[in-house]
């Protein structure tokens, strides 16, 4: 059985203290992908890497090195599209799970929210902040995922 491991998208995740948390508790790897400035964990399942500067080397290093047994947390849409399609589990920091069912959808509605912005470039975004219930939900989806992983 292939070791599940915790891929985090780390640049501008606002999840990595939870992530660490359902890492410690079951026990599972923790890698922070990023470009650099990721304060250092002393949790020795924590591991970093550092890809080159440039756009999507997180992304594409992750995307690399995935796989079913793994699960990854992004809000990158075509990252987790990637993900998915090799058999992970991906969880967005606000506690959506994306799947093959429902990651299309949402490379759609990313398409579809640049288009507008290119047609309206005075458009603002939706300005939603980041609070304690999406970090309860990120947990839940999380700890769910996980132990998907882990069952294979």
């Amino acid at each position: 059985m292939t070791e599940t491991r915790i891929f985090v998208d780390a640049d501008a995740c606002p999840v990595k203290e939870e992530t660490e948390r359902v890492a410690t508790r079951h026990r599972v790897r923790m890698i922070l992908v990023s470009n650099g400035g990721i304060r250092p964990s002393a949790n020795p399942l924590v591991e970093r890497v550092y890809v080159a500067d440039g756009p999507d080397e997180a992304d594409k290093w992750i995307a690399a090195a995935a796989g079913p047994a793994d699960v990854v947390v992004t809000n990158d849409i075509p990252l987790a599209a990637k993900c998915v399609a090799q058999g992970a589990k991906v969880v967005k920091p606000n506690g959506e799970m994306l799947t093959p069912a429902n990651v299309g959808m949402a490379l759609a509605a990313r398409d579809l929210a640049a288009d507008l912005r290119a047609a309206d470039p005075f458009r603002q975004g939706s300005g939603k902040s980041f609070g304690k219930q999406d970090r309860s939900r990120f947990l839940d989806a999380l700890e769910r995922a996980v132990r998907a992983a882990r069952a294979g």
